[in-house]
């Protein structure tokens, strides 16, 4: 969205009231009419796009050259939006236009165009040199990225000086990394402190300690830089962050999905990784927790004034909300996206609930923000009354709304277990040589070939006919609470027992497959697989070299050839172990190719 020209103009002042070294103020002095000029081009095109121009450091000349007289810009664009094109042919489209522009001018203008999330990027794979050079620059026009990259580059710089070795990450977060920068925005860091080491004070006090002088840093950082008021420092203990991240606190989920590492001791990205790849799950202890908190709440606010009633009020909607939909298996979302999420799923998709208790969330969450942005003064008594009507009565409903999803999910959740438990069940079977067992006759035979030969304990048995029976009371529509907890219970017992069956089982299997050769001072195997044997030379070296070969029809073995443990893995997985395995003399001979002609064959290891 185009931005209007009162809002251009109030973003312009604030970037003039940032402080600039005498040196820089100079060189914008003589050469200010060429950038205004090249700034004026550059925002007539591309205003929805560009987010900061800067006026970079000159580069230093080579020893017995003269000074160039090269003027060196950066463009940064914002790229979070785009839509009618991917990011580098943006990139490419506005590089080059940028570039005729600054010719066209002056020969000596050099402008650099960067996109907001190679930006970012850079930061993900800790090259950190760019910020260096934004925060060494003099913006001339700025939508508040530039003037948050300076502050927070100088107030880092401060805070690692004096406490590197208790500082994990430093990260920014908030509006800036979404893209939703304006000159206003305040500037959002989270600083992680490493408490798994304190021994001279309570981690507490660490926390306090650190907490008073890096934001007394952030003060100084903002004198320095002329942004005042604006770096809002939030510091948390490594301890405190992991059990948020157990508990799935939607604001550490904010945290990770959105946030950019500015310094990073390997802890941040690994964190962002697992969210990506759905690593980090909600518990049901968490669930339960923002669940219950709504109600909490209400009783709260009775007792409060009437602003901080507001803030209770909005999080008593909120965060049951979130709740929901991380009892779907979604996790939660921002506090802005979570009405529409909500609406996506529960009212378009899932049909459990009515759009009028949607709208009840939507204006609490608009009334919140018009009176944190200062939009609205007051609000009335009466319209704190009503919002807590409806806050009861949205409450209520998602009572009703988690019995909803409770139920679709326990549902669920006992088809799921009968089949895992089913398919284990008949993965045994196989190995006991039973091919084929119908569901019907599934009991009757674990019993006999399992319980019977005391294979598996008798107690298991119990397990196995609830989860049937859980099941079958699905089916008919019968299923109650009782009967799903009980298959719950029993089923992990079940199911740890025959994994470590089939282990063990396998392993017998496999170690009958396995020649033990001792040469020198080492031990090494061979592994007779169907038609294949796989080789380790060294088996207590700590990279272990894995070769492969054919078992040729007399029983010795082809030319070897490099292979990896998932390779070999992968085939223990296909492959089925005869009861016997027979031995031919080539392969002796081939031992000794391979090991040395003193190779020892262990027959027992």
């Amino acid at each position: 969205m185009a931005k209007t020209k009162a809002v251009a103009k109030k973003e312009d002042k604030a970037v003039e009231k940032q402080k600039i070294s005498p040196e820089m103020e100079k060189k914008l002095k003589a050469i200010k009419t060429k950038i205004d000029k090249f700034k004026k081009k550059v925002l007539d095109k591309f205003e929805d796009y560009v987010c900061g121009i800067s006026l970079l450091p000159p580069e230093k000349p080579k020893e017995g050259e003269p000074e160039s007289k090269d003027i060196h810009l950066l463009v940064l664009i914002d790229d979070t939006t785009s839509q009618k094109m991917t990011k580098d042919e943006l990139h490419k489209k506005i590089s080059t236009l940028v570039k005729e522009m600054a010719k066209d001018i002056d020969e000596h203008l050099k402008p650099q165009t960067l996109l907001l999330t190679d930006l970012w990027q850079n930061c993900y794979d800790q090259k950190y040199d760019v910020l260096k050079m934004i925060a060494l620059g003099a913006p001339i026009h700025d939508t508040g990225v530039l003037s948050a990259i300076k502050i927070t580059e100088i107030h880092k710089s401060m805070v690692l000086k004096k406490f590197e070795k208790y500082i994990i990450s430093y990260v920014l977060v908030g509006s800036l990394p979404r893209g939703k920068a304006t000159p206003t925005s305040d500037i959002d860091v989270w600083i992680i402190i490493d408490d798994t080491d304190v021994k001279k004070m309570t981690r507490a006090e660490l926390k306090d300690k650190l907490r008073a002088i890096i934001i007394g840093m952030g003060v100084e950082a903002g004198d320095m830089t002329g942004i005042k008021n604006k770096l809002s420092c939030q510091v948390h203990i490594l301890t405190d962050v992991w059990d948020s991240l157990k508990e799935a606190n939607p604001v550490v989920f904010t945290f990770l999905r959105d946030g950019v590492p500015f310094y990073d001791r390997g802890m941040f990205m690994p964190w962002k990784l697992m969210l990506r790849m759905g690593k980090v799950k909600p518990s049901r202890e968490a669930i339960d927790l923002f669940k219950s908190s709504g109600s909490q709440m209400i009783n709260r606010i009775k007792f409060k004034l009437r602003d901080m009633a507001m803030e209770d009020l909005f999080y008593a909607m909120l965060t049951p909300s979130q709740a929901a939909i991380m009892m779907y298996g979604l996790p939660p979302p921002t506090p802005r996206e979570t009405a529409d999420v909500l609406r996506e799923i529960f009212v378009k998709k899932e049909k459990m609930l009515e759009e009028n208790f949607v709208k009840m969330l939507d204006e609490v969450i608009a009334l919140r923000k018009e009176i944190e942005h200062g939009g609205k003064k007051e609000v009335t008594g009466k319209k704190v009354d009503e919002i807590l009507n409806n806050a009861k009565k949205y409450l209520d409903r998602l009572d009703k709304l988690f019995k909803q999803i409770e139920k679709t999910k326990d549902e669920e959740s006992i088809v799921g277990l009968y089949n895992e438990i089913i398919t284990i069940i008949r993965d045994v079977l196989k190995m006991e040589g039973i091919e084929k067992a119908k569901d019907t006759d599934i009991i009757k035979i674990f019993e006999d070939e399992l319980i019977s030969s005391g294979k598996v304990p008798a107690r298991y048995l119990k397990d196995l006919n609830e989860i049937v029976e859980a099941k079958s009371n699905f089916d008919s529509g019968k299923l109650t609470k009782a009967g799903i907890e009980n298959a719950r219970k029993g089923s992990a017992g079940l199911y740890k027992f025959l994994i470590e069956y089939m282990q063990r089982k396998r392993g017998r299997e496999l170690e009958r497959a396995k020649i033990k050769i001792k040469h020198g001072d080492k031990y090494g195997e061979v592994t007779l697989l169907d038609d294949i044997a796989f080789v380790v030379i060294d088996i207590d070296a700590k990279e272990k070299s894995i070769q492969k070969g054919k078992i040729n029809s007399d029983g010795s073995l082809g030319a070897l050839e490099d292979s990896s443990l998932e390779e070999f893995e992968h085939q223990l997985v296909r492959v089925k172990f005869p009861k016997r395995i027979f031995i031919k003399e080539p392969v002796f001979d081939s031992i000794k190719n391979i090991f040395g002609k003193d190779a020892e064959v262990l027959v027992s290891y």
